[in-house]
């Protein structure tokens, strides 16, 4: 079977990416959680645009990307799973664990450092919610991302096969959990236990400051839980919450791929985007 992912890995990714897109998209029109503010369609092109511009990127700069560097850490038995010459199967929940573990890190840090929060914005400018959303990302940060993940993959040694699973695990859970859809209460308060859902993770892309420093997860929600930073619902509610970032509002900036593109060279961070000494302070000015 690890063979099979393997020698199959590209068919397997874009199938999922595709099979998961539909899904979602079908379940928005059917069942959407929130009325959209922008056009649908203005929004996806740009999106998708945005989508398929980074991926040309990312093989041009990386050509073998990080499957192909998995395959050539194994080949030199680099990394601590190497090391140990533990069981496959466990060292790929190992691996997968802790690749998701960075994921999480990885995304403090880019709302916690200037620099990267201007980056960062460009996810978080979005008018409005729905599965587009879960890829949409400046060229620069995708990059920024590659290079962690071979740095931990290069650390860790991971199994190619688990490289694989967490990378189609990474692209479905964010599609799905950046979704304009709800679940029933009951089911949504079961699951978060154990994966990241649509209104578990909505409340990060809110324009209140301490709800856009919460749920950090992408895949799994035990990270916010250990971490302190679960929050369970935006105060607002969800359909009368502000998708966004309150000093971006204007389409030719938030929407078209060349405002998305120029987003993160726009205006002065003075502050660090996370300051938790500030969330309880009714009168601070919010961190654009």
């Amino acid at each position: 079977m690890s063979d099979f992912i393997t020698t199959h890995e590209l068919p397997i990714r874009l199938s999922f990416f595709f099979g998961i897109l539909t899904v979602m998209a079908v379940w928005e029109v059917l069942a959407p959680k929130r009325s959209l503010t922008t056009s649908k369609l203005l929004r996806w092109v740009n999106n998708l645009g945005l989508v398929f511009l980074n991926s040309l990127i990312l093989r041009w700069l990386f050509p073998a990307a990080a499957v192909g560097l998995a395959v050539f850490v194994n080949q030199n038995g680099w990394g601590l799973l190497n090391y140990y010459q533990l069981p496959v199967g466990m060292s790929v929940i190992i691996a997968v664990i802790a690749m998701d573990f960075i994921i999480y890190l990885q995304h403090i840090m880019v709302h916690a450092v200037p620099v990267f929060w201007r980056l960062h914005r460009v996810h978080h400018a979005d008018l409005d919610y729905d599965v587009t959303t879960g890829a949409r990302f400046h060229p620069i940060e995708i990059i920024l991302s590659m290079l962690i993940k071979f740095a931990t993959i290069i650390v860790l040694g991971p199994p190619v096969v688990a490289v694989i699973i967490f990378e189609v695990i990474l692209n479905a859970l964010a599609m799905f959990n950046h979704g304009n859809v709800g679940l029933p209460k009951a089911l949504d308060r079961w699951l978060r236990w154990l994966i990241v859902t649509p209104d578990m993770h909505r409340v990060h892309h809110s324009v209140e400051d301490d709800e856009t420093n919460s749920n950090f997860g992408f895949n799994l929600s035990c990270w916010d839980r250990l971490f302190g930073t679960y929050r369970e619902q935006p105060r607002g509610g969800h359909q009368k919450m502000t998708i966004g970032i309150h000093q971006f509002k204007q389409a030719n900036q938030v929407v078209w791929i060349t405002g998305l593109l120029m987003l993160p060279f726009h205006g002065k961070i003075n502050e660090y985007a996370i300051n938790t000494r500030r969330w309880n302070t009714p009168n601070d000015k919010h961190q654009d």
